[in-house]
């Protein structure tokens, strides 16, 4: 039987010191506790052997619900040292999401003091739970001896190792299933593969801030990646954004567009000092260029701004050096990464293939087949390349709003409201009208005490009347919201995205409209 060579073989050498750094090296941080590479693998070691006498083998799902520490990211190591599936739980979800995350073929789930809620409790009824660190009524996992046996994985390379689940923003989460082998071709663990953007994105991973779940998919990848770059993981548990990068020393960290607008605002009017800061990884929506200027300007020559899905992983990334040599590259998501294949449909849709992508979402056939085609993914997104490689994103293929007969985007929309000055923000919901069949709506965040024609009126209700103009005049009168309402500050799902659902049940809410 073929076996998997590459992962996690690939990982378990950038921590014994075969494949760079010393072994002896600090590589996870959580307050004054600081474990060497050496130690995490010995927390591997005794994790793999904990899983083993529990019985969990190749083919067995492994639910991962664990805090922020050195035992859950071994355990994100171990599962796959089995020969497991790695699911990862991400913290706070409904009652109904967490069930059918519990329900995907898990065999068991790992748990600790932070993990071990209630909720989770009653969502794994009949589930067995194994501790990971020390958690009333189970056995530590981690208080294992190791076996003796070699950290080498038993799964053949196309078993499924890791499921990353989607947000779940149009409903339950979809499961991502990443192979062994595609876990082995992942972009992270490669220094020689590395591009000139991840290579100056490297540079910056010394002290990368850790927060949230470290299966997510984002923490894992750039994790693996700090590593490789001989950096340290530092933990952030609960993130308090932006005074823990200071307090920390944190030289990196990833965050959302909505977040990175906040910490923008704040270093304009109570600034805190990110002198520290070498790397701020942007992802999860697309950045204006006016906004992404202003994110460079007022933070430094730090920000890289990546386009990826769950589906694919990481499709393009544009570094801060290029950002500033070039404004073209401020309008893109920068270029495909070295491994990504970039295609333009006929309808304007970008379909890509990656060596890492998913082979398809777990035990969803019918979702599969509609995504995963011809052993490419289809994005939902529109783009296209222009002359120097660089990608542009330009809508949403599947977020269409049926004006009448007429399709309408909402990122053109997004775009042309974020170009009126006094617009942090601004986002659009779909929703039913009895003249048109469908309706646009749009939010938008406001500079402090601006209006959007520039005139500031205290305590008065701004004219969001002048936005719909605008919009109209630029993409035409289906394109014009029939709303237009001014909010403090966007609504966020768990998974840090915006959530237009939430947004949508705005509609009607008595906040200041047009």
């Amino acid at each position: 039987m073929e076996r998997a060579t590459g992962y996690p073989q690939r990982l378990l050498a950038l921590l014994d010191g075969s494949a760079g750094p010393a072994a002896d090296r600090p590589v996870f941080e959580r307050g004054p506790r600081v474990v060497t590479a050496d130690e995490l693998l010995d927390l591997v070691a005794r994790l793999a052997a904990g899983l083993r006498q529990a019985g969990i083998g190749p083919g067995d799902g492994v639910a991962v619900a664990l805090g922020v520490t050195p035992e859950a990211f071994a355990a994100t190591i171990a599962v796959p040292v089995v020969g497991a599936r790695l699911s990862g739980v991400r913290p706070g979800l409904p009652p109904a999401q967490l069930a059918a995350l519990l329900a995907a073929d898990v065999t068991a789930v790992l748990v600790d003091a932070a993990g071990a809620t209630q909720a989770l409790r009653a969502a794994a009824a009949g589930l067995p739970l194994l501790g990971v660190g020390p958690v009333p009524g189970l056995a530590d996992l981690t208080m294992t001896p190791p076996d003796g046996g070699p950290l080498e994985c038993t799964a053949r390379p196309d078993d499924v190792a890791r499921i990353v689940w989607t947000s779940g923003s149009t409903g339950l989460p979809k499961g991502c299933a990443q192979t062994y082998r595609a876990m082995a071709a992942s972009w992270t663990i490669d220094p020689a593969a590395w591009s000139p953007g991840v290579q100056e994105l490297a540079a910056g991973l010394g002290r990368y801030l850790v927060f949230g779940s470290l299966a997510s998919y984002v923490m894992a990848e750039y994790g693996a990646l700090t590593l490789a770059a001989g950096g340290v993981l530092v933990a952030a548990d609960p993130p308090a954004f932006p005074g823990m990068i200071p307090a920390l020393r944190a030289t990196a960290s990833v965050m959302t567009v909505p977040r990175l607008h906040q910490l923008v605002a704040t270093q304009r009017t109570a600034p805190v000092d990110l002198s520290s800061l070498r790397a701020l990884v942007v992802s999860g929506s697309r950045l204006d260029p006016g906004r992404l200027a202003e994110a460079l300007d007022v933070l430094g020559p730090v920000v890289h701004h990546g386009y990826g899905q769950t589906e694919a992983g990481l499709i393009s990334l544009a570094g801060p050096a290029e950002m500033m040599a070039c404004s073209a590259v401020l309008d893109s998501v920068g270029r495909p990464v070295p491994g990504a294949e970039v295609e333009v449909a006929a309808d304007g849709e970008l379909v890509v293939r990656t060596p890492w992508q998913a082979a398809g979402y777990w035990g969803d056939p019918a979702g599969t087949a509609e995504v995963f085609v011809d052993g490419r993914v289809r994005t939902r997104d529109l783009g296209h390349l222009d002359a120097d490689g660089l990608l542009h994103l330009t809508g949403r293929a599947r977020d269409v709003v049926i004006v009448g007969a007429e399709l309408v985007h909402p990122g053109p929309i997004e775009r042309v409201l974020g170009t009126h000055p006094d617009v942090v923000e601004a986002y659009v919901v779909g929703a039913p009208s009895e003249e048109t069949g469908e309706a646009v709506h749009a939010f938008v965040v406001l500079r402090d005490g601006a209006a959007p024609d520039g005139v500031t009126r205290d305590g008065a209700a701004p004219d969001l009347a002048v936005l719909r103009t605008l919009v109209a005049g630029e993409l035409g009168a289906a394109a014009a919201p029939a709303t237009v309402t001014a909010i403090g500050e966007v609504p966020v799902a768990p998974s840090g995205k915006p959530d237009r659902g939430a947004l949508a049940a705005l509609l009607g809410a008595g906040l200041p409209t047009a």
